[in-house]
């Protein structure tokens, strides 16, 4: 009998103790709670941290984050209006404000991501699907291309104008979501695309367009250059002629200056004395002579030729005596 009474008192004591545990619970400041009886919510969330109590055995403590959670979509390939398929890759931000919606509405959070994953891909896949492609690359509207910033104002990066830009489109892609989010005790708080990637069928003629277009940029000023040098050279040349007319004019005027200067000296020595002249003359002869004869040099002249003055006139040197 003493046995069997101490048998059930041990067994009051481990009944009172599992009691007394599972009647209490903390909550951490990460977390709410939603207390269910028998599989149905009871009350309102709780979202204050703290020790907290319930009915043992009967009452189960669901926990429920509230900190706020990341989504990362799958990649995925879209359309876009002007028919070109890109692969989109994106993220966002969500949080569980409505604990009592999004218990009834998930089991678990893992259902919560595939809900978010199938509104968030959809609401991306419209969006993208009503703009083209320059609207989801470009950043935002006023931004302009680093080809077109080196021109004189004149697009030459080929790039058509855009309307909204990529963050005008993650904005639409957010307004859209989040009112179906709401249904479910989710709020969106942002969403962005992280990384868009040509379709590897279409990214080769995408980048053969591009290179064609920077053919095309690189061309141009090739030919703005090469006409720029062609002005260059011929203003060069212009002047060069100029300071050459204006040189061999000048060279020239000097030449005739010292040409009348010497004509004026030798005509005033010419005309100083009969004597003057005469050696004036005699020297002329000399030069004459010495220009005129050589050792191979044949001559017919007549007796009177006046080239020949100076040597009739000329007396013979006397021949030294002979030697005995």
């Amino acid at each position: 009998m003493q046995a069997a009474a101490r048998s059930l008192l041990i067994l009051i004591g481990f009944i009172a103790i599992l009691a007394i545990t599972g009647a209490f619970y903390v909550i951490p400041e990460t977390e709410q709670v939603l207390i269910t009886q028998f599989g149905k919510p009871v009350g309102a969330p709780i979202t204050t941290a703290g020790l907290k109590f319930k009915v043992p055995f009967i009452q189960e403590v669901n926990r429920i984050d509230k900190r706020v959670l990341p989504w990362d979509g799958p990649s995925a390939e879209m359309p876009t209006k002007d028919k070109l398929y890109i692969n989109v890759d994106a993220f966002g931000r969500w949080q569980i404000t409505d604990a009592l919606t999004y218990f009834r509405r998930f089991t678990d959070e893992r259902a919560a991501q595939s809900r978010l994953d199938d509104i968030l891909g959809s609401e991306m896949r419209n969006t993208i699907a009503r703009h083209d492609l320059v609207e989801v690359i470009r950043t935002v509207k006023g931004r302009k291309a680093v080809i077109e910033a080196v021109t004189t104002g004149v697009s030459t990066g080929g790039l058509p104008p855009i309307k909204l830009g990529r963050v005008a489109l993650e904005h639409e892609v957010f307004e859209a979501a989040k009112t179906k989010l709401a249904e479910f005790g989710i709020e969106l708080l942002d969403v962005r695309f992280m990384r868009i990637n040509y379709n590897g069928a279409v990214a080769t003629k995408i980048f053969d367009r591009m290179t064609s277009e920077r053919q095309q940029i690189a061309d141009r000023f090739k030919s703005e250059g090469a006409g720029e040098a062609a002005k260059i050279i011929g203003e060069k040349e212009r002047e060069l002629r100029r300071v050459e007319s204006e040189a061999y004019q000048k060279t020239q005027g000097i030449t005739g200056k010292a040409d009348a200067e010497a004509t004026a000296i030798y005509a005033q020595a010419f005309n100083a004395s009969p004597e003057a002249r005469e050696f004036y003359e005699f020297l002329r002869a000399m030069e004459a002579y010495k220009t005129s004869f050589t050792t191979e040099t044949t001559l017919v002249l007549t007796t009177d030729s006046a080239l020949l003055r100076f040597l009739k006139t000329a007396t013979p040197a006397p021949l030294p005596p002979p030697q005995p």
